[in-house]
Formats: structure tokens, C-alpha cells, sequence
């Protein structure tokens, strides 16, 4: 197998020649073995040099096939295909992730696209799609701001249906177990063919230990196998215990999100997709405010005065989202002031009230929310229940159970404490 490796674009002065001059024999063995990849730089362009490697000598479970990947995109296509590959083996459905800066900012499996979702998500042009392109649509469309420039991850072999989805999109790279010809070939010509395209082996186990270094100091633990089956949903404390099979499965997306996102995080996720994922909060309540914030502005983009925006034939499609983002929130008159619709619309849009938003979102039932630790106080769910959520999987534990379970109560929710925290740093 080809393993493609890179010069260090960096510049090491004589004295750093020196220091490291104990390791040059050993690093050549290892570039000779092929089991290291040698990048730009690291998160950022003055932190060289940078490299990833395997420390027992073996070769890399990854083969680049084309292009430079950068240290944040091997990041992410790790992480995303440890959640996609679970997302896989759980449902039984091709998965897909859209991963910026470490956490997913969508993830979803491959259930066919509704008329309006292929409208909102940009690909109605596109007639029918495979399962693994309606995943990443799915995955792409949940949060468009946020996936800007995503890594991308698949379950499945990458085929020219999800290739040519991929090729319209603002994107720095892709990981999957494999491509057709032809897939590879469309993603080879995306960014005057410097896109990042990578191959997984799917059979790599990683060691029972991981390791990694912060200010010179090793930390250790052992690799978070745990798997996220029915099992972990049957404590159901809640008066409600009616917990349907799509419901069980969108928890289980909401949680194996969840396992690779920065913590504190929150995940809603509705008919085989997240909508709405809270990550890196410091605040469980903010997790929860932040996801349902998303969520909403996934139900909202479904409105029909939203899908009739007349944007100018011109305007593409990163423009309209951030005119439909700036539309349906609260700074709705940057893109509606005389002097700043002209550049957008055909005709300037009515104001989306406040009020009449509300009525919309009184609409999105069903949703399922995921916590990746206890809710310490009953108002995470009296905001979720805002945003349609009417099944819930978190941990339990907290001095305050009683009064969340109340809460939900109060709502007629389903709750399943699963046990599990489900903390990713």
C-alpha cells in the first residue's frame, strides 16, 4: 500500500540541528517505514515542526490519496470517523459527519431527503441521491454557518453521487474506507486539486492506552471503547416510557455525537439527523440554550416565508446562508435595510415577527436530546422542551434528579438515564 508522505516546510537552524541530532537516525527509520506523515505546520503556522506518526513502528491506518492535510484536518478526520464508523455499526445505515475545529457541527445517517430538507440543504438540483450523499447532505445542511469549510467523514465508500456533493461545497478534505474511480476522480479536480482526500483502513483498532502530551506532561488513559446500544436506554425514570424505535435510534446518534465532541455538549437530533449540537460550553444550561438555538434555526429555515426568499439569481450559496441566518434571528435588519436588500433579494422580504417564528417552532415535535453529563437543574429541559424535544438520554446522578425528572414529567417526556458520561477532551 502507496503511503504518501511530505517534506517539513520548515527551516531548522543549526543549533535545533543539533538538539535533535539524537533523533535524526530514528526518524528516518520511522519515514523509511512509512508510518509517519510530516505537516506544514501545527495548530498554528508558528508551531513547527509537526508530524503524526505511529510510536510502536507500524505503519498508519491512513493513506493519503491526494492533496496536504493539516494537523486540525487530521484532528477531525480521526474523531469523525471513530463517530461516523459507531454511527454505522449502531444503526446499520451509511453515516456521515461534517467536523470543524474538533466537534461535529452535523452528523447524520442516510434516510432519504424530504422535498423541503432537499430544498434547504441546497441539492434539489441534484435529483435522486445514494443513502451515504443523503447523509452528508443531512450532516452539511444542520448547521451550514458552522460546517463552512468542514473535514469530512463516511462510514462507507465514497461514491460519485457523495463526490459531487462534496464538490460544490466549501470543504478542506474528506476521510472514507474507500472511493470509486470516479469519485476520486471528481474530488481529486476540487480546489485546483489540492483537496485533502484520505483513506481509513476500517479494520485499525487503536491500543487499549492512548496517550498525549500538554506543557511537556504525558497524560494516560485507556481508549474510550464503550458502545452505545439499546441496553443503555432501558432505565426510563420518567411517567412516560414510551421510547419508539426512531426515537431510540436518534438517541443513539445524539450520544455517539456526542462522545466526539468537546464537553460540556448537548445534542438534538431529529429523524436521523442532529439539528442542533452545543460543544465546549463551560455551562450545561448554555449547551442546551446554544444547541436548541441551532435546532431552531434548522426548523425556522423550513418556514415558507424563509423558502421563499427571493435571493438574486446571483447570490451563491455560503451568501444565502449567512442572509438566511442573519433573516430569521434577531439582526434580521442587516439584510433588510433600504441600501442592503437590493444586493440580496429581487424584492424586499417582510420582517419574520417574533411572533410569527414562535408559531412556527410550536410545530417541531419529537425531538430527541442527548447530554453528555447529568442536567444539574430542571431548566435545561424546560428549554429543550422550546425546541420540540420529547425524548431524553442523559446519565442521571445529580443531587437534583428528582427535580429534572419533574420537569419532564411536567412535558410528558420520555427520559432514560443512561449512567454514562460521555466527556471528550
Amino acid at each position: 500500500m502507496t503511503r504518501y508522505l511530505f517534506s517539513q516546510d520548515i527551516s531548522i537552524s543549526q543549533q535545533e540541528q543539533k538538539r535533535q541530532g539524537s533523533t535524526t537516525r530514528t526518524s528516518r527509520r520511522r519515514r523509511n517505514k512509512m508510518n509517519e506523515i510530516q505537516l506544514k505546520y501545527g495548530c498554528n503556522p508558528n508551531q513547527k515542526p509537526s508530524r503524526v506518526y505511529m510510536e510502536n513502528g507500524a505503519d498508519l491506518p491512513i493513506e493519503v490519496l491526494n492533496g496536504r492535510p493539516g494537523y486540525i484536518n487530521l484532528l477531525d478526520a480521526l474523531n469523525g470517523w471513530q463517530l461516523v464508523s459507531e454511527l454505522k455499526k449502531a444503526t446499520g445505515l451509511p453515516a456521515a459527519t461534517s467536523f470543524k475545529h474538533v466537534s461535529p457541527a452535523g452528523a447524520a445517517v442516510g434516510t432519504p431527503l424530504t422535498d423541503i430538507e432537499k430544498k434547504i440543504y441546497w441539492v434539489e438540483d441534484l435529483g435522486e441521491l445514494s443513502p451515504l450523499a443523503n447523509a452528508y447532505a443531512r450532516a452539511r445542511g444542520a448547521d451550514r454557518m458552522s460546517s463552512f469549510g468542514d473535514f469530512i467523514s463516511l462510514s462507507d465508500e465514497c461514491d460519485a453521487d457523495t463526490a459531487r456533493l462534496v464538490k460544490r461545497e466549501v470543504s478542506d478534505g474528506i476521510i472514507a474506507p474507500g472511493y470509486t474511480d470516479e469519485a476520486l476522480e471528481i474530488l481529486k479536480a476540487k480546489k485546483g486539486g489540492n483537496y485533502a482526500v484520505i483513506k481509513v483502513d476500517p479494520s485499525y483498532v487503536p491500543e487499549d492506552i492512548e496517550k498525549k502530551q500538554v506543557f511537556g506532561i504525558t497524560f494516560e488513559q485507556g481508549h474510550n471503547f464503550i458502545e452505545i446500544d439499546n441496553k443503555m436506554f432501558e432505565n426510563i425514570v420518567t411517567d412516560n416510557k414510551d421510547l419508539p424505535e426512531a426515537a431510540l435510534i436518534d438517541l443513539k446518534i445524539a450520544l455517539i455525537t456526542l462522545k466526539y465532541t468537546q464537553s460540556n455538549s448537548v445534542c438534538y437530533v431529529k429523524g436521523g439527523a442532529a439539528i442542533g449540537i452545543g460543544a465546549g460550553q463551560q455551562s450545561r444550561i448554555h449547551c442546551t440554550r446554544l444547541a436548541g438555538n441551532k435546532a431552531d434555526n434548522w426548523f425556522l429555515r423550513q418556514a415558507p416565508q424563509v423558502l421563499n426568499l427571493p435571493f438574486l439569481d446571483s447570490i451563491k450559496r455560503p451568501d444565502r446562508d449567512n442572509a438566511i441566518d442573519l433573516y430569521i434571528g434577531e439582526d434580521y435588519m442587516d439584510v433588510l435595510a433600504d441600501g442592503k436588500w437590493q444586493n440580496i433579494f429581487k424584492e424586499q422580504p417582510p420582517v419574520f415577527t417574533a411572533e410569527e417564528k414562535r408559531a412556527w417552532l410550536n410545530k417541531n415535535t419529537d425531538v430527541a436530546l442527548g447530554s453528555d453529563a447529568f442536567f444539574p437543574f430542571g431548566d435545561n429541559i424546560e428549554r429543550a422542551f422550546r425546541s420540540g424535544v420529547k425524548y431524553v438520554a442523559q446519565p442521571g446522578g445529580s443531587v437534583r434528579d428528582d427535580n429534572v425528572i419533574e420537569a419532564a414529567n411536567s412535558h410528558d417526556m420520555v427520559m432514560a438515564f443512561t449512567g454514562l458520561r460521555l466527556f471528550h477532551h
